[in-house]
């Protein structure tokens, strides 16, 4: 059956974040196949407007999550109901914790330099049962040489991790899952953006009750003013959204 529940063509999750989560390991523990998990937010969704390529590797994603107040805003506004969230950082930091009590092999790719290796060495002290490795990835995501590409599949196909974690930035990171599928069957790719930099430390989470409240996306701005330009897709994904509705209204 088709999900009405839809932003810009793109189907949007009302699974509870706990059961997509269970769904993530009950996948790992079967030695699943490729499984791409995408975290959706305003900011992907209106490159995906923009990016049929991008648009088609969001649906073809095994799961999604919602990422960002905007999307339920979005959704509410759209179809009339309520979808939960689950910020990237909480998904990775909760698949890690579940991961830690299977002997899996997880690999983190990219970041900022040297923040996967670190990232990697903690979760090895804290979780010994499991192996995790980490690797910087390219030196720059949009144009990586073919010697990088070669090396990053080359500890792929050495280490055979079973679980995958991309900080290359949207869309980036989901393309590059997509397309080294090929060389990525029987693992598990999750996108996750900036969350290297909130597990390393480098950057400092907005507290509990600000994340509650969906305003994190505004304790980073004042944290990090020089993201304003970011910001103004916000005002992008909200104009998208209006003139989506006022086109379902005017159709029915």
């Amino acid at each position: 059956m088709k999900n009405k529940n839809q932003i810009f063509g793109i189907p949007i999750s009302s699974e509870k974040p706990e059961i997509v989560l269970e769904q993530i390991i009950k996948g790992l523990a079967s030695n699943q196949d490729f499984a791409h998990v995408v975290s959706l937010n305003p900011e992907n969704l209106v490159q995906s407007v923009k990016d049929p390529q991008f648009k088609q590797i969001i649906l073809e994603a095994k799961y999604t999550i919602n990422d960002g107040v905007g999307i339920v805003l979005a959704s509410r506004i759209l179809n009339g109901g309520f979808v939960p969230r689950m910020t990237g950082v909480d998904l990775m930091e909760n698949i890690i914790f579940e991961a830690s009590k299977e002997s899996l092999r997880v690999l983190l790719i990219g970041g900022k330099p040297k923040l996967a290796e670190q990232l990697a060495d903690c979760y090895n002290q804290s979780y010994p049962a499991s192996k995790f490795k980490g690797i910087a990835g390219f030196r720059d995501v949009r144009t990586p040489s073919q010697n990088e590409r070669k090396e990053v599949l080359s500890i792929v196909a050495a280490m055979r991790p079973q679980l995958i974690f991309v900080a290359f930035g949207s869309p980036e990171q989901e393309k590059w899952i997509y397309e080294n599928r090929a060389s990525l069957q029987g693992i598990t790719c999750i996108g996750v953006g900036g969350s290297f930099d909130f597990l390393g430390g480098v950057v400092t989470r907005a507290p509990r009750l600000i994340r509650r409240l969906g305003l994190e996306w505004l304790y980073r701005l004042i944290k990090q003013p020089w993201r304003w330009r970011r910001q103004l897709r916000l005002l992008e994904f909200m104009w998208l959204v209006l003139k989506e509705k006022m086109t379902k209204s005017s159709s029915t």
